[in-house]
């Protein structure tokens, strides 16, 4: 237990304070979350990595629940007109000398690509990146708890434990430790706290080592608005940014992820690809720079809002907005005053702003509410939105 204690305590100090001072904005566009025929996605990975690829997306992670696409797995497909059209589809995209499968009684079983085998189609150098990826699946009291660790090496097992908190903590660790191990840069990153209303501010105020979480998530079922008896993710952020604070800890920054499951049917029921992603900020396209980009806060969240500028200098918030024709921005910035509960500090309706943090200001991120509507939302008439990380005062001596 010291060992693991320790190990904890020292790389959570290695996390910089987010400066946003890369020079160049030279954004990459990503999701961290999404899934295959690998668990429980209705798609090849192949197709499913064709559809991020031609649609603009310059890194994907494929993770699928308690399993990494290595070795044999054969998917027999579910016998509806739309999956056995899916499967055509595949075999006259990519032929009979690569789509392995074999007919039963009727029906249809593929061997699934591994992710050795597909990567080779996909990724290209600056172009274009595949994260291995897990979404680690674990319970407590029939709770949904889920973490997703990004460049992954090993498979982890879920690790289990005595309460939410525990269950949480025993998982972070044990990535922690693999990427401390392996001497390679690992990501992990809290799931979806509102599906099934699993995960509670409460919860998640003592974890230790986790700098992540989805602020927004694309599945048709993970309630990121909350109800009437819950919070929304969002609430849960600055609530645990404002405890986070007061500990002394590193603030918690937040994810948009379309946790995609569903690629042949279309709408607020179903998960679907493009709703929620990542713009990272950072020199070359490799997992090195994407996670130690991501881990100094150097990205945006986003449904739609795209940034041409984001940087932070001199405790000075600077944002503009690529504006598209015939749409408006309001512009909130959040965040708390010392003393104080986290509230909205300023609302500005603009494409361009800038907000100077004093130092009476413990922490600021801005949330961005675009006039367009989501093309594909989960909620009706859900506008496009985007998210900065928080950032704090810094002294100039």
């Amino acid at each position: 237990m010291k060992t693991k204690i320790g190990l904890l305590l020292c790389l959570t100090l290695t996390f910089c304070i987010p400066k946003h001072q890369v020079s160049q904005q030279n954004w990459f566009k990503g999701n961290l979350h999404t899934h295959s025929y690998w668990s429980d996605g209705d798609d090849y990975p192949e197709m499913v990595m064709d559809w991020y690829k031609s649609n603009g997306y310059d890194f994907v992670s494929l993770s699928e629940h308690n399993v990494i696409a290595e070795g044999e797995k054969w998917k027999l497909i579910p016998k509806s007109r739309v999956h056995e059209e899916a499967f055509q589809k595949y075999l006259e995209k990519y032929g009979e000398e690569w789509v392995n499968f074999k007919e039963d009684t009727g029906r249809i079983s593929v061997k699934l690509k591994t992710l050795n085998e597909y990567r080779k189609l996909f990724d290209a150098s600056g172009e274009f990146l595949i994260l291995q990826a897990e979404e680690i699946t674990d319970r407590f009291d029939g709770k949904p708890l889920h973490l997703n660790a990004n460049n992954l090496q090993e498979l982890i097992p879920p690790q289990g434990g005595n309460s939410v908190t525990e269950v949480l903590q025993n998982n972070i660790n044990t990535v922690i430790e693999q990427r401390a191990r392996l001497g390679v840069p690992i990501m992990v990153h809290v799931n979806h706290p509102n599906f099934g209303y699993a995960i509670t501010v409460e919860d998640l105020i003592p974890v230790r080592g986790e700098r992540f979480f989805e602020v927004y998530n694309g599945h048709a079922a993970v309630n990121n608005r909350g109800d009437s008896a819950h919070i929304s993710t969002e609430q849960m952020w600055d609530l645990i940014n404002s405890a986070r604070i007061k500990s002394g800890d590193a603030l918690l920054f937040g994810l948009a992820t379309d946790d995609a499951h569903n690629y042949h049917l279309f709408g607020s029921s179903y998960s679907n690809a493009g709703r929620g992603w990542v713009m990272v900020n950072c020199d070359e396209l490799t997992p090195e720079t994407l996670i130690n980009a991501m881990e100094a806060g150097q990205f945006y969240s986003t449904t739609g809002v795209i940034l041409k500028k984001l940087t932070f200098e001199d405790n000075l918030l600077s944002i503009a907005i690529r504006p598209e024709s015939d749409v408006t921005y309001e512009f909130e910035f959040i965040g708390q005053f010392a003393g104080e509960s986290p509230k909205i500090l300023h609302r500005q309706s603009a494409t361009e702003v800038q907000y100077q943090l004093t130092e009476d200001v413990e922490y600021v991120r801005a949330r961005i509410t675009s006039s367009k509507l989501m093309e594909n939302p989960v909620y009706e008439k859900e506008q496009e939105m985007a998210w900065t990380q928080p950032v704090r005062f810094t002294s100039s001596n």
